[in-house]
C-alpha cells in the first residue's frame, strides 16, 4: 500500500486516535491510556509512509483534514455534539479542501 491510501488510512486512524483521548480520564487509565497512545503512533507511522511518495504539506493537510471531519461528526453522532450551519459549513469548506489536494496533487 502506498500513498492515497496510507493516508486515508492515516486520517481513519487518527479519527479513532481523536475518540480515545477522553477515556483515558487525563492519562489516568492504563487500559485507554495504552490504546491512545498505540493509535497516536499509529496514526504518524502511516502518515510517515504516505509522505514517502506525497509532499508533506498535502499530506499532512489531508491527514489533519480527515482527522477534523471524522471527529466533528462522531462528536456529532455520539456525544450529541451541536450542529450549527456554520459547523455545516466548515465541515463542507475541510472537505472541498481534502478533495481538491487529492485531485491537484500528482502521485
Amino acid at each position: 500500500m502506498t500513498g492515497w491510501p496510507l493516508l486515508i488510512l492515516a486520517g481513519l486512524v487518527e479519527i479513532a486516535w481523536s475518540q480515545s483521548i477522553k477515556p483515558t480520564h487525563h492519562f489516568t487509565r492504563p487500559g485507554p491510556t495504552a490504546l491512545c497512545v498505540v493509535l497516536g503512533v499509529s496514526a504518524v507511522y502511516l502518515l510517515s509512509r504516505a509522505m514517502e511518495s506525497l509532499p508533506v504539506g498535502t499530506a499532512y493537510a489531508v491527514f489533519t483534514g480527515i482527522g477534523a471531519l471524522g471527529a466533528i461528526v462522531l462528536g456529532v453522532v455520539l456525544f450529541d455534539d451541536p450542529v450549527s450551519l456554520g459547523r455545516i459549513g466548515a465541515l463542507a469548506l475541510i472537505l472541498a479542501g481534502v478533495v481538491l489536494a487529492r485531485v491537484t496533487t500528482e502521485a
